[in-house]
């Protein structure tokens, strides 16, 4: 093709910065071969109807920090780099509602929120993200257990989809695709329906006090039989975590108090959790991180570390799994004991097949009543086992997939059962 008319001349033809990419735009070890940097919904517009013309994958990047999870996009073109979609465009600060482009990155959004008094409630595990890759990926902290996830605190979106169509949904609606609720089905696509431009979430006060229960070195048996009691109590907590760094080793439960007299609600907590626990004004270092060693750094096809993985369960299947698969091996967890969702780290050295059967194992332990989902792994695992696991809306999620995007150039294969 005529290097004159072909899609590297129509992309930069569109109006949007573009350049060529380089070894570090790589997406899980899949090169692109340009790298977009749009400033505006219609920049993004651009950039995929250039791409749909030309038959160009497309992926889109934050910081990249969870770029490395799930599976390898099967080709990759172009990959839109968010970094200059990077403005708060409303507060309305009387209403409890922002509105950001998704390039904020999330700690930038919090400080200016904190300005005014004002609050996302997500605390997602992983520093230095966007508020489009939180989206895309589905993040949410401890206090997802009080306040919700990302998906429940999101009232607007605007997006882009494959063919350069920009919609809308919620919040300041201009248009909708009909039918379809694109808050709910972009949170946690992992970029494979379009491109988030901005999204608009309901906001909180900052809580007027805080403080946290800390109770270490309590036995599991412990710690499980003190929680009901706890997540049920008038002193409704914002969330309960608990840090298992090995088996065999230290363990510890902390419980976030947030709001009216939260010094005195602490105070009955520790009262119900008794043994050794003690108040402290924040939660400890551990809180909201992922399971060491499961942080792995962004870059090469495995994302360089561990196998981490994501259970979401009902409390009452808890202590089943900490007794049976989650007992025989060297894995690390943290995570809500009140929501019952926990991410669970295993060494970089721990043998692949090793590694496949303790998924397979824990898959097996929570039958139809929880999943597990590996998040990120080596080549060496995710070649062994299904990242994903059985999903029962499979083939209504590829029908949406097929309306969406139906020339698959949208992340492609990197979601459930390959879409």
């Amino acid at each position: 093709m005529n290097a004159a008319t072909g899609p590297g001349a129509a992309l930069a033809a569109a109006g949007v910065t573009i350049r060529p990419a380089g070894p570090d735009d790589a997406v899980a070890g899949v090169a692109p071969r340009w790298v977009a940097l749009p400033e505006t919904t219609r920049e993004i517009a651009a950039v995929m109807r250039v791409s749909a013309a030309h038959d160009l994958a497309v992926v889109v990047a934050g910081a990249g920090t969870t770029l490395h999870w799930g599976r390898p996009p099967e080709r990759c073109d172009v990959l839109i780099d968010t970094c200059c979609l990077n403005e708060i465009l409303e507060h309305e600060a009387g209403d409890l509602v922002v509105r950001v482009q998704a390039g904020v990155p999330v700690e930038t959004l919090t400080e200016a929120l904190a300005a005014k008094g004002q609050e996302l409630a997500l605390d997602p595990p992983l520093a230095g993200g966007t508020v489009g890759g939180l989206l895309a990926a589905g993040l949410a902290g401890p206090r997802a257990f009080r306040y919700g996830t990302a998906r429940d605190l999101l009232i607007g979106i605007t997006v882009v989809l494959a063919d350069g169509t920009i919609a809308k949904a919620g919040g300041k609606v201009v248009k909708n695709v009909a039918g379809y609720d694109l808050g709910k089905l972009f949170t946690g696509s992992y970029g494979t329906l379009g491109v988030i431009a901005d999204a608009t979430f309901r906001l909180h006060p900052l809580p007027a006090a805080r403080a946290c229960v800390v109770w270490s070195g309590p036995t599991l048996d412990e710690i499980l039989a003190a929680v009901p009691a706890v997540t049920a109590s008038q002193a409704e907590p914002s969330a309960v975590e608990l840090d298992r760094p090995a088996p065999d080793g230290p363990r510890a439960v902390a419980v976030l108090v947030e709001g009216a007299a939260a010094a005195e609600r602490a105070r009955a907590v520790r009262d119900l959790l008794g043994g050794e626990a003690r108040i402290a004004d924040e939660p400890p270092r551990w809180w909201g991180r992922l399971p060491e060693p499961g942080f792995v750094e962004p870059g090469g096809p495995s994302g360089g570390g561990g196998v981490l993985l994501e259970i979401r369960t009902v409390p009452s299947r808890l202590p089943g799994l900490f007794a049976g698969a989650l007992a025989r091996t060297d894995a690390a967890v943290r995570g809500s004991l009140a929501s019952a969702v926990l991410r669970v780290a295993l060494p970089a050295e721990t043998d692949p097949a090793a590694a496949a059967a303790f998924v397979s194992a824990l898959r097996a332990e929570l039958a139809d009543e929880g999943r597990v989902v590996v998040l990120s792994a080596p080549e060496p695992v995710a070649r062994r086992v299904d990242l994903w696991g059985h999903v029962g809306g499979l083939a209504l999620m590829r029908r949406i997939k097929d309306r969406f995007d139906p020339d698959r150039r949208m992340s492609p294969g990197r979601f459930v059962g390959g879409i």
